[in-house]
This record gives C-alpha cells, structure tokens and sequence, in this order.
C-alpha cells in the first residue's frame, strides 16, 4: 500500500504549479501597469512645463485710453523779447558833467535827474538876454514919450521927425520881442544842463564819468534806458497757421504765455498785438508781436523764450497722450490694444498738441488703448501686459505652504 500511494502524490503536486504562475504573471501585469500610469502622469506636467516655458511672456507696457474731452487748441512758438521804448541818453550841450545822479540798474521815471553838467556858462548868458531886453525895454519907453510929444506937437513937428519916431519904436518892439527870444533858447540851453530821463525805464551801464567833458555832437551816451513795462515779445508762425491765427484774431483778444525755452516754466500771459504785414518768403513763416503788462520784470529785453498761444477750443475731441504717437517711415502711428491683449499698429492723423495730449482727427476712437510706454520692445502681434497690474501681482503676498502654517 505503501507503494500505491507515492504515486498519487507525486501526480497532485504538479497540478498547484499552472494556477501559481497565472496568479504572478497577473501581479507583474498590475504592478507594470500601475508603474506606466504613475510614469505618465509625471512626464505630462512636465512636458507642459516645457512647452509653457517656450512661449514668451508678455511684455511690460504703460496703457492709455482715447478720450473725449475739450481741447485747448493752442500754437508753441520762439521769440526773443524786446523792450518797448529803448533810449540812448545823450548831453545835448557841451560842458563838465558835474554829478551823476543815478546808479546802474536803477529803475527811474519820467523826469528824473539823471545827471548835471556845468551850468554858469548857459546861466551867464540867460542873464545877459534877460539884461538886453530890459534895456531895449527902456529904449522903447522913451522912443514911445518922443512919439507922443512929436504927435502932440501937431503942424509945429515936422512929418518926417514924426514918422522917423514911429519907426524907431516899431524897431525897438521887434529887438525886444528878439530879445525875448534870446531869453527862451537861453533858458533852454541852461534845461539842457540838467540831463533827465524821458520815460520810465531801468538805466543799464554808465558810460561817462564826473569830471568828463561832454559834447553835444559826441556819440558816446551817458547811458541807455529801457522801458520793460510795458514789454514786446516778438516770435515766429508757420505761414500755414496764419488763417488760424487771423480768424482767432477776429474774434477778440489773442491770449499768448511767454515761458521758459524748455518750455516748463510760465513766465507771463499777455496778448497777440501784431501780425506782420507779410510772410518771410526765405524761411515760411510770419513774424508776431505780444504785449505783456510784465509787472513783476520776469521778461527782460533780449530773453530768448518759448511763446504759447492760444486760438480756441475744440469742445468735443479725441485726444491721447503725446507719448503714444509714434514716427514711422509712413507717418504717425500708435500701438492699439485689442481684447486679446495683442498689439496692432494703426496709422493716425492728428492736429496738433496741448498740454501733453495730441489731438487725433482719424484713426482712433473713444475708449480704445494705447500704448503709452515702453513701445521700444513691442511689434505687431506682440502679446503685453499692463506694467502696473504685473507689479501688483509681484508685489502680492504668495499663500502659505502647509509646511509653513505648521
């Protein structure tokens, strides 16, 4: 019996072994399968990583919008100020100049003593004038009494002593009146030793000193007055804009700033005066001419400045900032922002600037962005971001991990 049973267990053994190895070869298909899943999902973000990385960020951009606001229509210039009056103050006799009564720079008005030359001589001969026309006054008085009693005297006084008589009291008339005259231009020559300031001005440098000698028909003058209230600025215009500038003239009072050459600083307002009686055919342009009150002396004669002025207002206007208008070889253009964050560029037409905003007559309309800075890196098609809102983002705090809150 021994021997019979060996025999059926050696055959029962081989029977376990087929469904053991079904049973690892479905493990190691699990396992593999779990393992590809598992391997997937990790080269998927990272593939999009890469391919993420690949496409350029947005670029960094300042935006604007198109508005729809009153326009001060205004025509930027340069000039050069003049003074109103200018006066070079010459002796108009000869003598010492005896005192000089002002000091450089001095503000004087009209009448002022300016200097004083010598006088005695111009005195002296006032009085010999003065001393003649009392004589010839004497002379005449008793060449009437003579007149008189020949007239009284009737048939007795000869026709001729009579007439001799009267001629002798007409002359003696006319040497006075003569002398009379004598005694003004003397008077006058002595005003003319008291040099005094014909109008209001600031004195610039003396040229003649105390003690000189001065002459009337000298050219050197004792010093220069300029009258700088009021003031004339006198700047150029394009030809083109002369229509403009005339019509706005027609209209009233021409408003015209004076500022600084840069163009930052507003020195005085006053008013359009004059406008050249013809164009400058050599260089197309029309010479003006602005008043200023100039009070407070912020304009002095040869200032070089900039000239603002100001022709109407444009009440209802499409306007961008001056710093989104482009040069391109075709013209004026600006980088427009659609929806989609993307960068086109659109030709414009614009009509002049003011007060940092450029007025646009074609191309643009109300509410559309611009782009305002940073167009150096941008081309058509381009994908931005506004510089301000990405800022923000950076400056954002990030949310704490959750190895940080522990």
């Amino acid at each position: 019996m021994h021997g019979t049973l060996k025999p059926m267990q050696q055959n029962k053994q081989p029977s376990r072994r087929p469904g053991r190895t079904a049973l690892v070869l479905l493990i190691a298909a699990a396992l593999a399968g779990a393992g590809g899943f598992y391997g997937w999902q990790r080269v998927r973000p990272e593939a999009a990583a890469t391919q993420a990385a690949k496409a350029p960020p947005p670029i960094p951009v300042t935006l604007a919008s198109v508005e729809r606001q009153p326009f001060n229509r205004v025509l930027d210039g340069l000039g050069t100020v003049q003074a109103f009056n200018t006066v070079q103050v010459r002796t108009r006799v000869d003598g010492e100049v005896q005192r000089i009564a002002f000091k450089e720079g001095q503000t004087v008005r009209r009448g002022d003593i300016l200097a004083e030359i010598d006088p005695r001589p111009y005195q002296a001969a006032l009085d010999q004038a003065k001393a003649k026309k009392v004589q010839d006054e004497a002379n005449l008085k008793n060449a009437k009494a003579d007149l008189d009693r020949y007239t009284r005297l009737g048939e007795f006084a000869s026709r001729q002593q009579t007439d001799t008589q009267a001629s002798t009291v007409n002359q003696l008339t006319a040497q006075i009146a003569a002398d009379q005259g004598a005694i003004d231009n003397a008077q006058t020559q002595l005003s003319y030793a008291t040099i005094r300031s014909p109008l209001d001005g600031i004195t610039g440098f003396r040229q003649v000193d105390a003690g000189n000698i001065v002459n009337a028909s000298a050219q050197t003058a004792i010093v220069t007055i300029t009258q700088v209230e009021p003031i004339f600025v006198v700047f150029t215009a394009p030809e083109e804009q002369l229509p403009r500038i005339m019509a706005a003239l027609a209209k009233g009072t021409v408003p015209v700033e004076a500022r600084s050459t840069d163009g930052l600083t507003k020195l005085s307002e006053g008013r359009l005066d004059l406008v050249n009686n013809q164009v400058d055919t050599a260089t197309g342009t029309i010479r003006l001419k602005a008043a200023f009150a100039n009070a407070d002396h912020a304009l002095w004669p040869g200032l070089s400045v900039s000239t603002r002025m100001r022709l109407g207002i444009v009440r209802d206007a499409l306007t961008i900032p001056d710093d989104a208008v482009q040069h391109g070889p075709s013209g004026l253009f600006v980088f427009v922002v659609g929806p989609d964050n993307e960068a086109r560029q659109q030709a414009i037409t614009v009509s002049g600037s003011s007060d940092g905003r450029t007025l646009v007559t074609d191309g643009l309309a109300a509410g559309d962005r611009v782009i305002q800075e940073g167009q150096y890196r941008v081309q058509p098609g381009s994908r931005v971001a506004e510089a301000r809102a990405r800022e923000t983002a950076q400056a954002a705090p990030r949310p704490a991990s959750p190895s940080q809150e522990r």
